[in-house]
């Protein structure tokens, strides 16, 4: 029997962008979430005693700014050295972006799968034969599986592949396969990265996503780790999925129905929180509260969002022992409909109309959106990729922010005599 680890998509050093721009974000700590959590999955992979370790691409985060991030991979991989730990890796998109990666020299432990061909590297003790091929470039479209050689008999046959799959929404469609095609190989286990959700796609063979090692924003929410791979004398494999995050993101949704005022709503996310914090044992959080339903309480959550957003980081930090950040508060709750009308006549009573005509008519969104087209184009590219990135030319995000702005600018305009 022996063991081995399955990880990818560590991204080292991710910047984190914009972390500043949020008030208290705890920036040091997340800056070195993605060390740490690597030094977190290198420490089990001692402890295990594995036999080796495989790092399914990104393991770095695009180029570098300078060799520090370099210098304390070679460190890490060192430590594995050290243990007699060898390691194999293929190259991802984030890789192939990489000048600096090209010229960095690796401890003997580690092999580098060629991006030109696929190559077969073999193990005695334990009989294993690891194929695998790395991108060459950033945007690989094509299906790099099907060039992978003949599985080696005799012996436990991995096939390492940086890949979309069959598409995953949130991920590039980089390296696109099937699990049938890859099942077709006759390999007994694939080792995939690049979708940073965990999921096993088949257990006839194992085709195997172990999702990314830290989460690095709201769109990756829950426990992120690898997987400890065991397979017996008789080649039957288990699988145990395996945290090595240090800081976990994750949405609360605050159900505000039947709410009559604000405070309600606060101890409702309160309760919520308390139940989030006990069920990660006491790990560091990141939240994104999100205030939904038909509520009274709508009117005066969103006449002053500022200070209910301050009430609810106030409770966090009370319910959250000091472990839990706020990210960011959503008010897509709304009043009930004897509650909504504005005040008849008025410019308050003609805007209101016109967001509930673009927000049921998909033609006017659509002529918006091309309207603002241009504007979207020429935005930063950064603002446009992030969690919450501006979307201006999809009619579909202009109808989910005219739903969450219309109570806000509803309840700001009533409160200073808009609706007059």
């Amino acid at each position: 029997m022996f063991t081995f680890i399955h990880a990818a998509d560590i991204h080292l050093d991710s910047p984190m962008h914009k972390l500043e721009a949020y008030d208290g974000a705890p920036v040091e700590q997340f800056r070195l979430s993605t060390r740490r959590a690597l030094d977190n999955l290198l420490e089990l992979a001692v402890s295990q005693k594995v036999s080796f370790v495989l790092i399914s691409g990104d393991l770095y985060d695009g180029d570098w700014k300078d060799y520090n991030t370099g210098l304390y991979l070679v460190s890490r991989m060192n430590r594995l050295k050290e243990a007699g730990i060898p390691v194999f890796m293929v190259s991802g998109n984030h890789d192939a972006a990489s000048a600096i990666t090209k010229t960095l020299r690796m401890p003997e432990n580690v092999t580098v799968f060629s991006s030109a061909r696929p190559e077969t590297c073999t193990l005695d003790d334990p009989m294993v034969a690891i194929h695998g091929r790395s991108f060459g470039s950033p945007a690989e479209k094509n299906d790099l599986s099907k060039d992978y050689p003949a599985p080696l008999p005799g012996r436990l046959n991995i096939g390492m592949l940086h890949t979309c799959a069959t598409g995953r929404p949130g991920h590039e469609p980089y390296a696109p396969c099937n699990p049938e095609g890859l099942a077709q190989k006759g390999y007994q286990y694939w080792a995939l990265g690049h979708v940073h959700q965990h999921e096993v796609l088949s257990k006839n063979p194992f085709i195997v996503f172990p999702g990314n090692n830290q989460a690095r924003h709201i769109r990756e929410p829950g426990a992120k780790g690898c997987v400890l791979v065991t397979v017996t004398d008789e080649m039957e494999i288990s699988l145990d999925f395996i945290p090595t995050d240090v800081v976990r993101w994750c949405k609360i949704t605050v159900d505000a129905r039947r709410a009559n005022e604000a405070y309600e709503v606060v101890d409702r996310f309160s309760d919520l929180l308390e139940s989030v914090v006990s069920e990660n044992s006491g790990m560091p959080l990141a939240v994104r509260a999100e205030i939904s339903g038909e509520t009274r309480a709508a009117a005066e959550l969103t006449s002053d969002p500022d200070r209910w957003t301050g009430e609810i980081r106030a409770a966090a930090m009370e319910a959250g022992n000091g472990l839990v950040w706020v990210e960011k508060v959503e008010l897509s709750c709304h009043l009930p409909p004897d509650l909504r009308q504005p005040p008849a006549g008025g410019a308050m009573k003609e805007l209101l109309a016109l967001f509930d005509e673009l927000e049921e008519d998909e033609q006017a969104r659509r002529e918006l959106a091309e309207e603002l087209s241009d504007i979207c184009r020429k935005l930063p590219a950064e603002l446009k990729q992030e969690p919450d990135g501006i979307k201006c030319d999809d009619p579909d995000w202009i109808g989910e922010l005219l739903g969450r702005v219309r109570p806000e600018l509803a309840g700001r305009l009533l409160r200073k005599g808009g609706g007059a």
